[in-house]
């Protein structure tokens, strides 16, 4: 039997310890991280603890009888300690299936942590809704991961960006000046698809204050002005690319690939396995973005799978 509790702000200080000694967590469910945005969604995390110890954590919320893996963040699915086998996964969910009838729960819709970001293997959340949820897929999306200590060769067209940049005068390094960077996003995001960034740049500010060495950002610029750039998450496992964007200018001059070669080269990520560009993919994972997917396959990168699940209560 487990004890299972929701979260409550007194919990914080036990949840992020165990974050940051588990199998798979990232600094993504940090409270720090997690609760910037608390005001957006009504939290319903929850903590599993067998014989008084903290073995799990499902950061979450809740919205008209369905429980979430939290829909702020990009993945999160059970966070696990050591000591979670197949066999107590298996009893984790069964009863917090029970817990969630008790709660007047209607469905579960359930993000998995890709593989890429385990610090130890941790998918036992994954046979478990097989077995006890009879979980279906509900979305697949499509990143491309690059392994970095068995790259592929870039593509012609990325090369040959490399020299067109320092050719003409590309710099880049990295840089503190995120304002700059969402003048070129917003922009970008604006004019190609209508959106703006899903952070503000006070928001990203205040989460760069908060994790000043998981978030970093890389510019190029040309003549002192900033062209193109990428906020990196940096999780023990993987480097990600929260963001990437260039101007016209930045663009013709492939400052994105200057970018890139830049960090493949920087002697601050040795150690790091992978590095994650991100999804590539649109409605529920329907609509794949070719001509995105393009670019980040140029740069030797190949498909790791985001997947949602979900089953009735």
């Amino acid at each position: 039997m487990f004890e299972i509790r929701r979260y409550s702000e007194n919990d914080k200080d036990e949840w992020n310890q165990f974050v940051a000694t588990s199998k798979n967590g990232t600094f993504l469910f940090d409270r720090g991280y997690m609760d910037y945005h608390s005001d957006r969604f009504t939290d319903h995390s929850l903590m599993f603890y067998h014989a008084g110890k903290l073995i799990a954590l499902l950061p979450a919320n809740e919205d008209d009888g369905v429980l979430y893996s939290h829909q702020g963040l990009t993945y999160g699915g059970l966070i696990t300690g050591v000591s979670v086998t197949a066999a107590k996964a298996l009893m984790i969910f069964r009863e917090m299936n029970d817990y969630l009838r008790e709660q007047n729960f209607k469905k579960v819709i359930y993000k998995v942590i890709p593989w890429i970001y385990h610090r130890l293997p941790a998918e036992e959340d994954i046979y478990a809704i097989y077995k006890e949820c009879n979980a279906r897929l509900l979305t697949r999306d499509i990143s491309s991961t690059i392994f970095l200590k068995n790259q592929l060769r870039w593509t012609n067209g990325r090369r040959c960006g490399i020299n067109k940049a320092r050719n003409n005068g590309v710099t880049v390094s990295m840089s503190e000046d995120y304002s700059s960077f969402w003048t070129i996003l917003e922009n970008n995001l604006l004019s190609k698809y209508g959106v703006h960034p899903v952070h503000s740049l006070q928001e990203m500010t205040l989460l760069k204050s908060r994790f000043p060495h998981n978030i970093q950002l890389y510019l190029a610029l040309k003549d002192g002005i900033a062209i193109a750039g990428t906020v990196l998450y940096l999780t023990p496992q993987v480097i990600h690319t929260q963001y990437i964007s260039a101007n016209p200018l930045g663009k013709h001059l492939c400052a994105i690939d200057a970018i890139f070669n830049v960090i493949f080269h920087d002697d601050r990520f040795t150690g790091y396995p992978y590095l994650d560009f991100g999804k590539s993919t649109e409605d529920n994972g329907h609509i794949l973005n070719e001509s995105l997917i393009f670019q980040k396959e140029g740069f030797g990168g190949r498909g790791v799978c985001y997947d949602w699940y979900e089953w009735t209560l």
